[in-house]
């Protein structure tokens, strides 16, 4: 259940973020621009998210591998 919620909780995090950079960079341009780089900037930034969490996880699993193996 941890690990969902914290799934969740950096998928956001990094939608905020990318939603934010989107919106201020196609700001820069015109209004419209603006919410158009926000929406793309939110799904890029969750897609992030959701792989970064998967590369940590993968990480940690060949870690605890390759501790098991040292024993």
């Amino acid at each position: 259940m941890k690990a969902k919620i914290t799934r969740v909780l950096n998928r956001a995090k990094y939608a905020a973020i990318g939603a934010a950079v989107g919106a201020g960079l196609g700001g820069l341009i015109s209004r419209n621009l603006a919410s158009t780089g926000g929406a793309l900037g939110a799904l890029v930034g969750a897609t992030v998210g959701e792989k970064s969490v998967g590369v940590k996880n993968a990480y940690g699993k060949i870690k605890q591998k390759k501790e098991s193996r040292a024993e």
